[in-house]
This record gives C-alpha cells, structure tokens and sequence, in this order.
C-alpha cells in the first residue's frame, strides 16, 4: 500500500490520524518508543492502535517494540535495525562494496551486544558480536528512515581476516583481497583495533605476495608485529605446507595456489 492512499472506512480515525503522522515524518520503520514521543498525549493508545494495523496488515511487527510498513522489506535496513549499534559486515559487507560475486543466505551483522540469530521476513540474520575496541570504520548509506551502517572496504577486509568463518570462504576473501583499493592508513588503524597479530600477518604476506599498490607501509607495519610463532595461512586448512620464515606463517595454501587464486576468474 503506497502512502498516504488507506482505505479511510477501513481505518478509525485514530489509526487514519497515526498513519498519516507516519507519512508526515516519513517513517517506515520504527520503533514503539519512537512512536510514543511523538503522540504524548495518546501514549497509552498508541500500542492499541499499532497492534490494530499489524492485524490489517498495514503494518508488520519486525520484533517486540519493532515496525515497519507491510511493504518495507530492506534487509539491511532491517538487519541494522534490529539491534541498536548494528552494522553490515563481514561476507555481506564484501557483496555490497562489490567484492565478491558470492552472496550469502544470510545477512551478517556486527554488533556489541549480545544478540541471538534470528529469521526476519524470510530472510537469515547472524549477528557477531565483538568487543567495543573493533567497532571502527563505519560509514552510513542510504537516507533518512532508510539508512544503515556497514563497513568500509578497508574494515571490511580485515574483519574478515579477524573472523574468516563469515567471509564465504577464502578462496573468495583472497580474491576480495587482490581487487580492494586499499588505505595503508586506514589498515593499519583497523589491525590496531582489531589486535590479532595472526591476521595482520597473513594480510601483510598477500599484500607482498600480491604487489598491492599503495602497500609499502603496512606491510613494513605488518611486519614489526611477527612474532617467533608460526600460524598456518588459512586458519582452517590443513597442517601441511612449507614454512615462511620471514613472515612466520606455514603455507598450508602455496605461494602458487594464492596466486592462482587470485587471478582465477569466474
């Protein structure tokens, strides 16, 4: 139902009057408390008269306290919506920066709280919660009531390194790797908040392995955090493989194989 065009005989003057409001301030999803400041004096009516239109199918409940108009279905919009500092990451954040051609079920969301997967609408939501030092590099898109935040290519490609199991895999984070145009600056910043020195490693090698332009720097910083413990390459892969002494880590994919990888087109 577009706005503004309700079947007034279908509506009492109060869910006319509340829809209307919608209109007026443009808001097509919301929250109850949201809501409840804009009408003081109908407080106590307004849950009434929300649960009404969710029964005509004017609008529909995302979760308790969470709505939105029957014909809202932005997933991101959503995603981010349904917890309070939600952001677009990992795989789904690769697909939106057009990194990967994959794209996955399910939409992940990165998060501080403490929040359970959860199926909206038909669509997946897993959300990673991490610790308040990793939440940089965000950015907003969209306007107004349809705005979401997701992070940004360089965050976006070290949080995957963080937490390769929400990258789709990393033949394709690899991939992602070679073609992102890339900050030293701002990757530097990321490693630093994320703290994992395994991962800033690996992205060090492939960014030397690779001839990333615009690298130099970060990977002479990547190389100040090597310790003397070696790490496999793929975190999840095999423990076989010739050993990197430069860069500490055990080539469980080759030298080779990554560079095959990465120019491999589909």
């Amino acid at each position: 139902m577009a706005k503004g065009s309700y079947i007034s005989e279908n509506l009492t003057k109060s869910q006319l009057d509340f829809m209307l409001m919608l209109d007026e301030y443009e808001m097509d999803i919301f929250t109850l408390e949201d809501v409840k400041k804009l009408v003081p004096d109908q407080e106590q009516k307004v849950n009434e008269i929300i649960e009404n239109l969710v029964h005509k199918k004017i609008l529909s409940r995302i979760e308790r306290g969470k709505y939105c108009r029957a014909n809202f279905r932005d997933e991101k919009v959503i995603g981010c919506f349904l917890v309070s500092d939600g952001v677009i990451g990992y795989w789904s954040a690769l697909n939106l920066h057009g990194l990967t051609e994959q794209f996955s079920n399910t939409i992940f969301i990165q998060t501080t709280k403490i929040k359970k997967d959860k199926k909206v609408f038909g669509v997946s939501y897993k959300f990673v919660t991490v610790a308040k030092n990793k939440r940089e590099g965000i950015s907003k898109e969209g306007f107004g009531n349809h705005s979401y935040s997701i992070t940004d290519i360089e965050k976006t490609i070290v949080d995957c390194f963080d937490l390769p199991k929400y990258s789709g895999g990393y033949a394709e984070l690899v991939r992602a790797f070679l073609h992102a145009k890339l900050s030293s600056g701002k990757m530097i910043q990321y490693c630093k908040a994320i703290n994992n020195i395994s991962a800033t490693k690996r992205m060090g090698f492939l960014a030397e392995l690779l001839e990333k332009p615009g690298m130099k720097t970060f990977i002479r910083y990547a190389k100040q955090q090597v310790k003397e413990a070696y790490n496999p390459f793929d975190p999840i892969g095999p423990d076989t493989g010739d050993y990197d002494r430069e860069w500490r880590l055990r080539l469980n994919i080759s030298r080779d194989e990554l560079l095959d990888i990465a120019n491999k087109v589909y």
